[in-house]
């Protein structure tokens, strides 16, 4: 072919596409990450806080509070919070439970941007912190460049290192950790003035990185994904570490192409940061790596997030705080819930399968592992039998949690999937049963043991001819423990 009729043909094949084609192609720009971690920052505190750097992004783009775990799965710290922000996987895969890092699971559960380097080696990766663990040990040696700032320069020397690179290293993905928030939480508390100038100071060198993000030359030619994000919270007297909600506190501000403005979510989690940074740079999330988080540009929500807006204030529950919105029993559209058997009495929030959120739930009673339900995202099922019988109560706990009718096709498997967390106390029982097309229940999975949160996959042989599945989640018990439900959906295998 000569250039003359490649020419024509790649004139007549543009033709072809449509305008909407060529723009595409005229507007594509380079994906850039940039990431910057406040260590020990709360988000209501940069509400009320002299911080218009961070005002100004969460106008712009996306707030999403969030909460972590507390022990005995890892404490509320800084090492299992950055490793799991980093890598996109909760500490019960990366396995830093302490600051020690003492039998890390980094080397299978990489950071996010050794991932990067292995898929686009090509592109440059810059990661420098304040606190020397993060680029000594959580990014591995395959980040182009991990600079751990000398303790004599603190924040201030790691700011300068960050707007010198992304001015002049031409960087793709760049984390930034700045420390001072959580040094003033430590000696003055999340309560005091001092904390809430340190949050000052840190807006003020997130404005210079932005500052140098937008100052480059070739910046309307790319696309720039920012996320701010704490590895934990403080309490109000200071400290961290421990299950409280101040504790567990943190979030994602994000702004980008694919972020709406002056938007809030609910579903968004700590390992979202390392999910979202791969997607963004066009890396593909491959399964078999077993991350937990997940894009904030393709988010999934499910039937029960829909209920955030019915959910309501506590009625028997006195320790959760008159503000807190976090329950009902009115079931989304489709579902249902059948109480025939249940006992009656009883603490009100929990009687029969309950729609809640994180919120709500842990703080019905601290330190009984409720703070380990870390899969579950926004608004979930719950059938709680301890916190049930905490007021006078008859009978025992039967409540059955029933789907709406999936498609299937006859005679081809497919495959049910929820994320669960169930903690066990005998005589208390969890089944999981399928009917088809309103024929009897019959059961596929049974919980008499303690289960973790997980995300399960139970494979369905469809019998031959049917055509809808419905899924029943049946808990039986007493003054026992409790069982959560998130995520329901059946898909062709």
């Amino acid at each position: 072919m000569t250039r003359r009729s490649f020419l024509v043909s790649t004139a007549a094949l543009a033709a072809a596409a449509g305008p909407l084609s060529a723009v595409a192609g005229a507007v594509a720009k380079t994906p850039k990450v940039l990431v910057i971690g406040l260590d020990g920052a709360l988000l209501n505190r940069i509400k009320d806080a002299d911080a218009p750097a961070l005002k100004a992004l969460m106008s712009a783009g996306l707030t999403a509070p969030s909460a972590i775990y507390a022990n005995p799965l890892a404490p509320t710290s800084s090492g299992p919070g950055w490793s799991t922000l980093i890598t996109g996987v909760w500490p019960d895969k990366h396995k830093v439970l302490n600051n020690d890092f003492t039998g890390h699971q980094l080397a299978k559960y990489p950071d996010f941007m050794t991932r990067v380097e292995a898929a686009k080696p090509n592109l440059r990766t810059y990661a420098v912190s304040s606190w020397a663990p993060i680029t000594d040990i959580i990014f591995s040696a395959k980040v182009d460049t991990r600079v751990s700032t000398p303790s004599a320069e603190y924040d201030a020397g790691t700011t300068t290192r960050a707007v010198a690179e992304v001015k002049s290293g031409n960087p793709d993905a760049v984390f930034v950790q700045l420390d001072n928030i959580d040094h003033a939480g430590h000696d003055s508390g999340a309560a005091s003035q001092a904390y809430l100038d340190a949050i000052h100071g840190a807006d003020t060198q997130v404005g210079q990185i932005l500052d140098a993000v937008k100052s480059r030359a070739t910046y309307g030619n790319e696309d720039w994904l920012i996320m701010i994000t704490a590895d934990h919270g403080h309490t109000d007297p200071g400290g961290h570490g421990g299950s409280s909600w101040p504790e567990r506190q943190t979030f994602m501000i994000a702004t980008g192409s694919t972020v709406a403005a002056g938007s809030v979510r609910h579903d968004v989690r700590m390992p979202d940061i390392a999910a979202s940074a791969l997607a963004h740079l066009g890396v593909a999330i491959d399964p078999a790596w077993g991350l937990d988080g997940r894009p904030i540009q393709q988010p999934t929500p499910d039937d029960f997030d829909a209920l955030r807006a019915k959910l309501t204030g506590p009625v028997d529950e006195g320790g959760i705080g008159s503000g807190v919105i976090g329950f009902t029993h009115t079931p989304p559209s489709g579902w249902s819930v059948d109480n025939s058997k249940m006992g009656t009495g009883g603490i009100t929030e929990w009687r029969g399968w309950s729609f809640t959120t994180d919120e709500f739930w842990t703080k019905t009673e601290r330190d009984q592992q409720r703070e380990l339900n870390i899969r579950a995202r926004n608004v979930f099922a719950v059938a709680d039998g301890d916190e049930w019988s905490d007021k006078t109560f008859s009978g025992t706990f039967d409540s059955t949690l029933i789907s709406p009718a999936y498609d299937v096709t006859g005679g081809r498997p497919a495959t049910l999937t929820y994320t669960t967390y169930y903690r066990q106390e005998a005589p208390q029982k969890g089944e999981v049963l399928v009917s088809y097309d309103g024929g009897a229940p019959v059961t596929v999975k049974t919980y008499t043991a303690d289960t973790p949160s997980v995300v399960e996959s139970v494979r369905l042989d469809v019998p031959a001819g049917a055509r809808k599945a419905q899924v029943r989640f049946r808990y039986t018990g007493g003054n026992n423990w409790y069982w959560v439900i998130d995520g329901v959906k059946i898909t062709a295998s």
